[in-house]
This record gives C-alpha cells, sequence and structure tokens, in this order.
C-alpha cells in the first residue's frame, strides 16, 4: 500500500525524514490482534504531532520506519462509513495509553489497522474530510472548553493564537455554545479570519484586553503564557493543551495563580465518548472545521512544509 512515513529522526530538519512509497499492508506480515481490524482510508489530516513525531518527539530511531497520522476517516470491512477514535488502550484496557504513530502505524495510508472500539459512525452530515479534522485538534478543543475549562454559556475565553487547528476549533465550537470569544494573533492577517469564523474580537498577541476573561486556552505557551495568566479573572481557569513555543516561560506567574486562587488545568485530546458528543454536535448544528488545504496524500510533503512554517488557518487534510 502507499504510506507516508516517518524514516528518520532530525530535529533541524524534520521533513529530511519523511518519506512517500510502499509499505506492507496492515495484518499481511503478521496477524492482527485479536479484536482490530482494518479501515480503507478515504481522508486523513495533518496535526503537529506528526511533525514532533519527524522531530524525534515521543519515539525513537527504534520505533522508526512509522507511518504517520493521527487523524482519519474511512471505510471499515463491512462498508461502514467510520471516524476513527486515535488514542489506543488506556484506562480499563491491557493496552498501555498511546497514540497512533507512537507505538502503532498511522493513517497516511491506504489502510490502518486499530481496534474495532476505536471506530465511530461517520455522521452522514460530515464529508470525509470534514470527518477526519476533528478526533485530535478539534477533540482537543471540544475536551478544553466543554470538559476542563468549567465556562458557562455567556461567559469569556481567550484563544492564545488564531490560526491553528486547535485554536479554530475553540472559536468554532465556542461560538456555537454561546460563549463570548477572543484571540490574540500575531498575524493581523489571521486575527480578522478567526472573526470571519466567529470570533467577537481579535488582539494583537500580548496586547491588554478590555477586561479580565473566564478562561483562558493556551497551546502556544512560553510566549504567552504571562499573558494569559493576567488576562484571567481572580477564580478563573488557563487549560493548557500545548506548548508550541516552547515549555518553559521565562515567569511562571506563580504568586498571580494562587493570590488570586486561579485554576490551571492540564488537558490532552479526549475519550471515545467525547469524540462521539463532538461528530453529534457537528452534524446537528452545522459546525464544520476550518479546512485550510486539502491535498492528494502524494504530495504529503507539501502540506507538512506549509505547518512547518506556519501559514496555516485551518486544517491541511490528506485524501487516499
Amino acid at each position: 500500500m502507499f504510506a507516508v512515513s516517518a524514516v528518520r529522526i532530525s530535529p533541524d530538519d524534520p521533513l529530511s525524514g519523511l518519506e512517500s512509497g510502499e509499505r506492507p499492508d496492515p495484518g499481511s506480515e503478521s496477524p492482527l490482534p485479536s479484536g482490530w481490524t482494518t479501515v480503507t482510508v478515504k481522508a486523513a489530516s495533518l496535526n503537529h504531532h506528526d511533525l514532533w513525531t519527524l522531530k524525534g518527539v515521543g519515539i525513537t530511531e527504534n520505533e522508526l520506519p512509522m507511518v504517520l497520522g493521527c487523524d482519519g476517516a474511512g471505510i471499515d470491512e463491512d462498508g461502514n462509513e467510520v471516524v476513527l477514535h486515535s488514542v489506543i488502550g488506556g484506562l480499563g484496557t491491557d493496552e498501555p495509553r498511546s497514540i497512533l504513530t507512537e507505538k502503532y502505524d498511522g493513517t497516511f495510508a491506504e489502510k490502518v489497522a486499530v481496534p474495532r472500539w476505536n471506530l465511530l459512525p461517520k455522521p452522514k452530515e460530515l464529508s470525509f474530510e470534514e470527518a477526519a479534522c476533528l478526533p485530535t485538534a478539534w477533540l482537543t478543543a471540544y475536551r478544553m472548553l466543554f470538559t476542563n475549562s468549567g465556562v458557562r454559556p455567556g461567559g469569556t475565553v481567550l484563544v492564545q493564537g488564531a490560526g491553528g487547528g486547535v485554536a479554530t476549533a475553540l472559536v468554532a465550537l465556542g461560538k456555537a455554545a454561546g460563549f463570548r470569544m477572543w484571540v490574540t494573533s500575531r498575524d493581523e492577517a489571521k486575527g480578522a479570519r478567526a472573526v470571519e469564523l466567529g470570533a467577537d474580537r481579535a488582539f494583537a498577541s500580548g496586547e491588554r484586553l478590555p477586561e479580565r476573561v473566564d478562561a483562558v486556552m493556551e497551546t502556544v505557551g512560553a510566549a504567552t503564557w504571562s499573558h494569559s495568566v493576567r488576562s484571567l479573572k481572580p477564580g478563573g481557569t488557563v487549560v493548557i493543551s500545548g506548548a508550541t513555543s516552547g515549555p518553559n516561560p521565562s515567569s511562571a506567574e506563580l504568586t498571580r495563580i494562587f493570590f488570586q486562587e486561579m485554576r490551571v488545568v492540564g488537558s490532552t485530546m479526549g475519550d471515545r465518548d467525547e469524540l462521539a458528543g463532538l461528530l453529534s454536535l457537528c452534524a446537528n448544528s452545522g459546525v464544520r472545521p476550518a479546512i485550510d488545504t486539502v491535498l492528494p496524500l502524494d504530495r504529503a510533503r507539501e502540506g507538512f512544509a506549509r505547518m512547518a512554517e506556519g501559514e496555516l488557518f485551518g486544517k491541511v487534510v490528506f485524501t487516499v
């Protein structure tokens, strides 16, 4: 089968380790584990996790080659249209928790193998390209907002960064839920596009806000951490699900956090039930992922380059 894989690790030149070509079909060299099945992939979306894998985050050279891709939608062995939940194992199973591409080959291929439990029906209202955007970035945003933020409809939420997959998902989902959504961006054009997507206001990165917010959605990390904490109401919540600018801010803001009784909550993706809720919300509300680019899988390098250069607004989707 045709697949896009990580074959080398290079922190400084990650795309040098990206290779497209033929790989064995799942189950062709050894039987699949009990309870596993294969899915014919129709669409798969790109995440920062794929770029980090090429940099050696969460994986070693001994585990390569590895087919990349956490997210996917396709057709199962029974002919059903399905969406893949990309978290394998975890609580209640004998399998240690991992994400596709950390231990098992991912979705940037003609076929992928996963436990049957990881398959959810694809709503007919969503295209394969739209559905493929949801299991990582959009599920992360769903959990951040609805499970971990503690914000009620009518509250104000600040999203640090305006253009990435999680950020655009936060804006769309928050607006649909009745939150007042503010965003920051270094790029004025991306801020304007976030407003078109549903954000109520866009601010320059680090700009003083007109009032403090109920919660901050933090995926940028070191570059925005102090601004996040200083923008928060006493008793408010910072929800962290990433640190694309680095994990070590110059100031931890600990005095402000404890004195104003703020909450700092870590958030990672979401469970199968949350993905089912997200699929239902999108199907019934008309909310759809912002898609930056759709490319055939054999042009995956172009999508990786757009992500590496920070050019994205929304998701890159590969069709198979």
